[in-house]
């Protein structure tokens, strides 16, 4: 049975374009969403996080302006 793969995708981004490239080189054709033009709703970025074993924290890209912006790094923030 053949694993399905699927892929959040942003092309003007080097490391996601690297990382669809690596899949493909291994033989698979992933399911490819670009994320910045059909977004994931709240109820898939939660299950995403989920199915990661991830924190949301955890799951948070910490060198961007928003994160440093909001202060996301204080405890006060909850997964909620």
């Amino acid at each position: 049975m053949t694993e399905l793969v699927k892929i959040y995708h942003n092309p003007a981004c080097g490391t996601s374009r690297n990382t669809l490239a690596l899949i493909r080189h291994a033989g698979i054709e992933p399911i490819v969403i670009e994320y910045l033009q059909t977004p994931p709703s709240k109820d898939e970025l939660i299950q995403l996080i989920k199915d990661s074993n991830l924190t949301v924290r955890e799951a948070i890209r910490k060198n961007v302006d928003p994160y440093k912006d909001l202060e996301i790094e204080q405890d006060h923030w909850t997964d909620e």
